[in-house]
């Protein structure tokens, strides 16, 4: 096969929502792609999608000769296995405490991309931040993040390999996770808290700016993954209401919405992410700058899906 990544081969941990539509473009880059799941049904159809897949369970982890075996001939290597926030810095990457157990050498690693999360940052009080800003983590996924970080930090620095850090904002895109599902569904609710804002970021964006990094590796970067328009949940609500129609929804005052405690941790958090870095990666631009144009083309999508099929 040829195309830019012929010739590479990527190994991806977790093959979920961002990380598959990712494989599938670095496959149709010309590159040798294997990836794990822990679910059998979504096996079959990653496999049917040309794709090479393994079962994995970060809670019980393969076989140390399997792993060895999988990550034979490997150049690349994605991860985004959500961390053990509990666990030890070292141990807080499911994915990369099975490498190190397995023994596997990846002689021919070049690249690591780590999806982790904005989150990360902490609490901002609503401020401008770049990835200059000093991580403040307060939840237990956030610190496991941050562990993770520096465990594949270690691993790149000890084998020589590039390495991406890309901290990722809410992802939206096709299917269930964007407005326009939340407000067909009836259960979205327009809570509002004075001052606070949410940094989003497409699917498809997030996989462009992957096999970017992938396509031009530069020693150690950090990245956030974010679009250029930070807005309030409520807001984002009432777009998604004007273009299908519907009326928009009574704002829910925030000390009246009783969430759950990790949603509760999620609204306590407020900042604006800087995306310059992103924006000047190699080959990158994005294709929804916010979330009008994002939800604009899903809408697309969506209409187009429904058309009824016509007889030739």
């Amino acid at each position: 096969m040829t195309g830019a990544l012929a010739g590479r081969h990527l190994f991806v941990f977790g093959a979920g929502y961002a990380a598959g539509r990712t494989a599938a473009r670095v496959r149709a880059a010309g590159a040798q792609v294997s990836v794990t799941t822990r679910d059998p049904v979504r096996a079959a159809d990653l496999t049917l999608a040309g794709l090479r897949v393994h079962l994995f369970d970060a809670d019980r982890p393969a076989a140390a000769d399997s792993l060895r075996d999988w990550l034979n001939g490997v150049t690349d290597i994605l991860v985004s296995i959500p961390p053990d926030g509990a666990a030890a810095p070292e141990t807080a990457c499911p994915a990369l405490a099975a490498l190190v157990a397995s023994g596997a050498e990846v002689p021919d690693l070049c690249w690591i991309g780590y999806l982790s999360s904005t989150g990360v940052y902490g609490d901002c009080g609503g401020a401008w931040i770049d990835e200059t800003r000093t991580p403040a983590p307060a939840t237990l996924d956030a610190k496991g993040r941050i562990g993770a970080e520096r465990g594949w930090q270690a691993l790149a620095d000890r084998k020589g390999a590039a390495l991406d850090i890309l901290r990722i904002a809410g992802i939206y895109g096709p299917g269930p996770r964007n407005a326009l599902a939340q407000m067909r569904s009836g259960r979205a609710r327009a809570i509002d808290k004075p001052g606070q804002v949410f940094n989003r970021i497409h699917v498809d964006d997030i996989a462009g700016a992957i096999v970017a990094a992938m396509s031009h590796p530069r020693g150690t970067r950090l990245l956030n993954l974010a679009d250029n328009r930070p807005a309030a949940s409520a807001d984002v609500l009432d777009h998604a209401a004007d273009l299908l129609g519907l009326p928009r929804l009574p704002r829910l005052p925030f000390d009246q919405a009783d969430l759950p405690p990790m949603a509760g941790a999620f609204w306590a958090e407020n900042r604006r992410l800087c995306n310059d870095r992103l924006k000047a990666l190699p080959g990158f631009a994005l294709l929804y700058p916010g979330y009008r144009e994002g939800l604009a083309a899903i809408l697309a999508e969506d209409s187009t899906k429904k058309e009824p099929a016509h007889a030739m």
